[in-house]
């Protein structure tokens, strides 16, 4: 019989035998600054969970390599996923010494990158499962719950990050609060300002070109550059302006910020709502006509409904955008999840860079597994009920 390999899982295998027996699986350092001591899966874990641990990552590079059923294929990711998770903590307890506040136990790149395949190998199960937006969307909170038990057993509390996260447990709510209200925030005001800026650039041709050429200029510009643009004049109103020092306007914190992200998100937001208008068909808009429906009927009834996946398409965009780019805004003073990032570069400190880029790495990948089945959704009800 002639195997055949999976093109997919070439790659996957390939990883999985580097990261596995080539890669560190956890990094020990005596404390949070100093150099780390690379560990192996079979020295960071007592001897028969890392064999166990050997075991599972080989048996799931065969069964990406080959052209397995769909079925084996997802039930050997989820194994294999479940088992990296469950035994990175295991192995932050194994290296700690008893009684050690000092010590750190970190994810090497052997682990992230078992992680990465595993969860390539899933991802491409699920996407051959044609799975529905809900379903999706089902996968995503068990994910989450699954995560959330580990966290709340106590299991990854060895590990490093969570060490870091001990430390400033009201500090990170604070700041994953002040990065929600911006990412979310600024798009709440991008969409009200962008939305009817986008049917207007759609209804008067000369005015398009000349709103979407300036939104361009600013997309170009970079994100600090921006931030540092918008101290002076945000300085002079707060300085000059009554009351808007009083509230929250000043030259450097959440304002600028706010301001950039808003000014970021107008482009995606202005335009896709033009193409999404530009892409309704003209026989929806002549039957309407026929009917008798007035302009702004038109506009309500019959276009912005049909140009609306369109328009939650960038909606989508600028969501995972801002959830990113909220990170720069510590730079500012503006908070989020970068001041944990910013400190951790000052301070040479991996694990606290971590705190801030995980959650936020976490945040943008389900605001576009949820935003895209919306989009699926609102679609398919479009496609069945255009009217």
């Amino acid at each position: 019989m002639t195997l055949r390999f999976d093109k997919l899982g070439v790659v996957i295998a390939v990883i999985v035998t580097y990261a596995a027996f080539v890669a560190p699986f956890a990094t020990f350092r005596a404390n949070r600054i100093v150099p780390g001591q690379a560990r192996s899966i079979l020295e960071a874990l007592p001897p028969t969970l890392g064999a166990l641990l050997v075991a599972i990552v080989i048996a799931g590079g065969i069964v990406a390599l080959l052209r397995t059923p769909l079925i084996l294929r997802l039930a050997t990711s989820v194994v294999a996923l479940a088992a990296l998770a469950i035994l990175i903590g295991t192995a932050g307890g194994f290296l700690t010494p008893a009684g050690n506040t000092f010590a750190r136990v970190a994810p090497a790149s052997g682990f992230w990158l078992l992680i990465f395949a595993f969860t390539l190998l899933l991802a491409d199960v699920l996407t051959r499962l044609n799975l529905s937006p809900w379903a999706r969307v089902g996968v995503l909170i068990v994910a989450a719950l699954a995560i959330g038990g580990l966290l709340v057993s106590g299991n990854w509390n060895s590990l490093s990050i969570l060490k870091e996260y001990a430390s400033r447990a009201d500090s990170f709510w604070a700041e994953g609060s002040k990065h929600i209200t911006l990412a979310l925030g600024s798009l709440a005001a991008a969409v009200v300002a962008g939305v009817p800026l986008g049917i207007l650039c759609h209804r008067v041709e000369t005015l398009r070109a000349g709103v979407l050429n300036v939104l361009n200029i600013i997309q170009t510009i970079p994100s600090i550059a921006l931030f540092g643009l918008l101290i002076a004049p945000l300085g002079w109103i707060a300085t000059h302006v009554p009351g808007a020092a009083a509230v929250g306007i000043r030259g450097i914190g959440t304002a600028p910020a706010f301001v950039a992200l808003f000014l970021y998100s107008l482009l995606p937001v202005v335009a896709n709502t033009v193409v999404g208008l530009a892409g309704v068909p003209r026989a929806a808009n002549d039957a309407a006509r026929g009917m008798g429906m007035t302009d702004r009927q038109r506009l309500f009834d019959v276009e912005f409904p049909l140009a609306f996946p369109v328009i939650l398409t960038g909606i989508r965009i600028v969501l995972v955008q801002n959830i990113g780019l909220a990170t720069i805004a510590a730079l500012i003073g503006g908070g989020g999840f970068g001041v944990f990032v910013f400190q951790g570069i000052g301070q040479t400190a991996m694990d606290l860079v971590l705190l801030g880029a995980v959650p936020t790495v976490a945040l943008a990948f389900a605001a576009a597994i949820i935003l895209d089945a919306i989009i699926e959704m609102t679609s398919t009800t479009r496609r069945a009920d255009p009217a």
